[in-house]
């Protein structure tokens, strides 16, 4: 008999969920046979949990068989359930939140019956609140001490994507959607067996659910243990990485408390990494169907020691199930023809002229010398040693001239934000920092810099760059992750390519890639306005995108 250790939260257990969690630690636990199993996570014997709903459902049953489809050039219909933390306009952190509005919504145009399941956070704006409609409620078996929690889904309609959100006053009543791990891992594991649970309530069966980034990853886990006598076992899953930096890892006993897992899922070849520690993604990886990452790229990256976050190996192992897709831009609100925010809209044909006009009212408006014989270099980012910013540091007063003008707009580390706050004073005039971030701002940047900056250490898939080339500004990247697939190095004896690069993580090559830029800009004005115009012209929308995850989706389904 062994007894469960305290959890080292670094706080004596508060609040409800906390105490909770503590007293089942001391309770006495009997060491499971099952912890012995092997990680062949096919032939495990999987727990089924029984799901209490309030009122039956009265949603019309979905047949598991897809009936027999007629030749046509139309592509077969399928059903996807997209299930994540965050998504805009509701609520948006990183480009997560981009992806899960965006890909939805293009599937949906793709001839796909698509679902997004979300928390419903209380940060949600109150005009989408007031819009949601009571779909239903049931309570939950979630603790392995068979604690339950109620569920409440709340939907919304919009562009052709139903939104379901999960509401439960313990979870999601306070602060912003991540805190901290202590208070993320319970409301995590409650998120996703309840989207699997609302699913089931309200019977409506995906062929496909799309599962992203850690805070969902325990859902595949779930289909295959306490779901799998369920109709939702005929669904496949899918795990897209967004940043395999954060991976949900805490000590076993709290997340196996939270979960109510069985333990033969806490082993080597599934949660467990370390002595004591489970891993939620690394999980979520194992027993997925499938995984994708959002560039082809960063997928072989992050088999590499260097980007792999110490679940190289692991991803290595299940290689033949991942794949990398780029993501894509959404030209509905990135658009310089029709962006409500622009000081002048424009568009291919007329770029070359009206980018002059948004770049003085840009250099008007930041306080900058106004001229048409300035390079404006923009850098919209967060303010992490990611992004590269050390290289930024090193190199900038290099980098300044009577010629040569600096934006930022980001917030981040405090290191960075004193920096840039005195390169602003040590170039008065010619460099401006914004430590804040503001949508407008953003997109004023986008249309009135002349290149933009995006020197990243590593980058899952990057959109920056992307609406950066929609708005006929030149990228300045490192050749990594999405970086490297979607920004093609300019070469001068061609005149081909949309961007300037540096592939080592060196800050003279960052240099050398600047100064090869303003070289362009100014001795060979006529090369660099057909990059301008090349970059336009670029079909950078989520079309393509959504086409390969929608023959991903058929594949997996056949």
């Amino acid at each position: 008999m062994a007894k469960r250790k305290n959890v080292k939260s670094g706080k004596k257990p508060g609040t409800p969920l906390e105490k909770a969690a503590a007293e089942y630690r001391e309770q006495p636990v009997q060491k499971d046979a099952t912890e012995e199993m092997t990680a062949e996570i096919s032939a495990a014997e999987p727990k089924v949990t029984e799901v209490a709903a309030d009122e039956p459902s009265t949603a019309k049953i979905v047949e598991d068989s897809p009936a027999v489809a007629k030749e046509t050039c139309v592509p077969p219909r399928r059903s996807v359930a997209f299930i994540g933390s965050e998504c805009y306009p509701f609520v948006k952190t990183g480009g997560l939140g981009d992806v899960m509005y965006a890909l939805p919504k293009e599937l949906a145009k793709q001839n796909c019956d698509v679902k997004v399941i979300l928390p419903r956070y209380k940060c949600i704006p109150w005009e989408y609140q007031t819009k949601m409609i009571f779909r239903g409620g049931f309570q939950m078996d979630l603790c392995a001490d068979g604690r339950s929690f109620h569920v409440a889904i709340m939907e919304y309609v919009w562009d052709g994507v139903v939104y379901d959100f999960i509401d439960n006053e313990e979870f999601f009543s306070y602060g912003n959607p991540y805190t901290n791990l202590i208070d993320d891992i319970p409301r995590f594991c409650y998120f996703a067996k309840a989207a699997l649970a609302a699913l089931n309530y309200m019977d409506w069966i995906p062929d496909i659910i799309h599962c992203h980034d850690w805070q969902a990853a325990l859902v595949p886990v779930y289909l295959r243990t306490q779901f799998v006598q369920t109709k939702l076992t005929t669904a496949k899953t899918i795990l897209t990485i967004h940043n395999l930096r954060f991976q949900g890892i805490y000590d076993i006993p709290t997340i196996r408390y939270w979960s109510g897992l069985p333990d033969y899922v806490f082993n080597m070849g599934a949660l467990k990494v370390g002595d004591r520690d489970a891993n939620m993604l690394k999980g979520g990886l194992a027993y997925a169907n499938f995984i994708t990452t959002v560039s082809q790229t960063y997928a072989e990256e992050i088999q590499c020691a260097y980007y792999g976050e110490t679940l190289d190996s692991h991803l290595r192992y299940h290689s033949g199930k991942l794949r990398g897709i780029v993501n894509g831009i959404d030209c509905d609100i990135w658009n310089p023809s029709t962006d409500a925010r622009l000081y002048k809209n424009y568009d291919i044909s007329n770029v070359l002229d009206k980018k002059k006009e948004n770049k003085h009212r840009l250099q008007e408006e930041l306080g900058l010398v106004q001229g048409d014989n300035k390079f404006v270099i923009g850098l919209i980012s967060r303010l992490t040693n990611q992004k590269g910013l050390d290289l930024v540091n090193m190199i900038l007063p290099q980098v300044m001239d009577e010629h040569t003008q600096f934006i930022v707009l980001g917030t981040g580390d405090r290191v960075y934000e004193d920096s840039f706050r005195y390169y602003e004073n040590a170039y008065t005039g010619n460099v401006c920092s914004n430590i804040m971030y503001d949508e407008t701002r953003a997109h004023r940047i986008y249309a009135g810099a002349d290149a933009l900056l995006v020197p990243s250490q590593f980058e899952p898939c990057g959109l920056t760059q992307l609406i950066a080339m929609h708005y006929g500004t030149i990228p300045i990247v490192r050749e990594t992750g999405g970086l490297k697939d979607t920004v093609e190095p300019y070469n001068m004896y061609s005149n081909r390519g949309n961007g300037f690069t540096f592939d080592r993580y060196d800050a003279g090559l960052l240099l050398d890639a600047i100064n090869r830029a303003k070289i362009l800009y100014f001795e060979h004005r006529r090369c660099w306005d057909e990059m301008v115009q090349r970059d336009m012209d670029k079909n950078l929308s989520w079309e393509n995108s959504a086409k390969q995850y929608r023959d991903l989706y058929l594949d997996l389904t056949r």
